[in-house]
C-alpha cells in the first residue's frame, strides 16, 4: 500500500498498516542496502520522518503512544545521523556553489567543497560501529512494530473525522506560530521550526489525499517547494555553525570571507522565498481548513 489513508477501511486497521509499511521499509533498506550503506541510512531516516508525522496527526487521541514512539523514532534517526549529516554538508556546499556571485567566490567554494568532502570521507572511515548501530536500529524497529500493533482507536466514522480534524488543526496552528515567529526573527531556529511544521503538513496532505486528490496533490507540490527552500536555509545555518567552530574547514581567511559572503546573500534570498511561499501554502485559517478536512472525510465514506 502507499502512505495514505483509505476512508473505506476501519481507521485502526488502516493506521497500523500505514505505519507498519514505513517501519518495514526502513528495516528492509537497512538490511539490503541496495545503493550502499549511506544511501540506506538516508532512506530509512525518510521513513522515520513519515512515521513521526503519521503519529503526530493522531496524538490527541493516542497521547501516550505518540509520546513513547516519537521519542523512540527520534532516537533511531539520531543514532544513524553522523555520516549522513556530514554528507549533507557537502551537498549544501555544492548547492551554494551553484549560486556563486563571482569567479573568486566560485574558486573559494570549490575549495570548501573539497575540504568538506574529505571530512565526510574521514568520518565515514572512522565510523567503526556503523553495523552495530544499524543492528540496534533494526531491533528498535521491531519494538516499534509491536507497539503499533497494540494501538487502537474508535473506528466510528464521525469519531475518525473528528480525530483527523483535531490533528489537522494542531498541525496548522503550530505552523502559524512558526510562520509568525519567522516574520520578526532571522534566527535559524525559528525557520527550522517552520520547516518541521511544513514537513508535517506535506506528509499529512499525502495521508489524506484520497478525500480530495487534485487539491491535496497541488498543496503537496507547493509545500514540498517550501520545505526544500527551508531545508537549504537550515543546511546553511549548520554549515556556518560548523565553520565558526572549525574555521580551517573553510580554508584560508580569504576563502572564509568568500564563503561568509555567499552564505549571507543566499540566506537573505531563501528567507524571503520561504515567507512568500508560506503565505500561499498556509492561506486558510486552521479552524476553517481542518473543518473542511473533517467534512471531506465524512463525504468520502458515503
Amino acid at each position: 500500500m502507499s502512505y495514505a489513508f483509505n476512508p473505506d477501511r476501519p481507521f485502526t486497521e488502516d493506521f497500523r498498516a500505514v505505519g507498519a509499511e514505513q517501519i518495514e521499509r526502513a528495516v528492509t533498506v537497512l538490511q539490503d542496502q541496495p545503493d550502499g550503506v549511506h544511501e540506506a541510512i538516508h532512506d530509512a531516516r525518510k521513513n522515520f520522518k513519515h512515521l513521526r508525522s503519521l503519529y503526530r496527526l493522531v496524538s490527541a487521541d493516542a497521547s501516550d503512544f505518540h509520546k513513547q514512539e516519537n521519542a523512540r523514532i527520534r532516537d533511531m534517526a539520531r543514532n544513524l545521523s553522523n555520516v549522513r549529516d556530514a554528507a549533507a554538508l557537502v551537498e549544501n556546499a555544492n548547492y551554494l556553489r551553484t549560486h556563486a556571485a563571482s569567479e573568486e567566490q566560485q574558486v573559494a567554494l570549490d575549495k570548501v567543497c573539497s575540504i568538506l568532502a574529505a571530512r565526510r570521507d574521514r568520518i565515514a572511515e572512522n565510523e567503526t560501529d556503523l553495523d552495530g548501530k544499524i543492528e540496534a536500529t533494526i531491533a528498535n524497529c521491531e519494538e516499534a512494530l509491536a507497539a503499533l500493533a497494540d494501538v487502537s482507536f474508535d473506528d466510528g466514522r464521525r469519531k475518525t473525522a473528528r480525530r483527523l480534524e483535531k490533528g489537522w488543526r494542531r498541525t496548522l496552528k503550530r505552523a502559524a506560530r512558526a510562520r509568525a515567529a519567522c516574520k520578526s526573527d532571522t534566527d535559524p531556529a525559528v525557520f527550522h521550526e517552520l520547516r518541521k511544521r511544513a514537513q508535517d503538513y506535506r506528509l499529512q496532505l499525502a495521508l489524506l489525499r484520497a478525500v480530495w486528490p487534485s487539491a491535496m496533490q497541488a498543496k503537496r507540490a507547493d509545500t514540498k517547494e517550501m520545505v526544500d527552500v527551508l531545508g537549504h536555509l537550515n543546511d546553511l545555518a549548520t554549515l556556518t555553525s560548523l565553520i565558526n567552530e572549525q574555521p580551517e574547514l573553510a580554508g584560508d581567511s580569504q576563502n572564509q570571507a568568500q564563503l561568509l559572503s555567499a552564505v549571507m546573500a543566499r540566506q537573505e534570498q531563501l528567507r524571503h522565498d520561504a515567507l512568500r511561499q508560506a503565505k500561499a501554502v498556509f492561506l486558510d485559517k486552521p479552524k476553517s481548513e481542518s473543518r473542511t478536512v473533517e467534512l471531506l472525510w465524512l463525504e468520502a465514506g458515503r
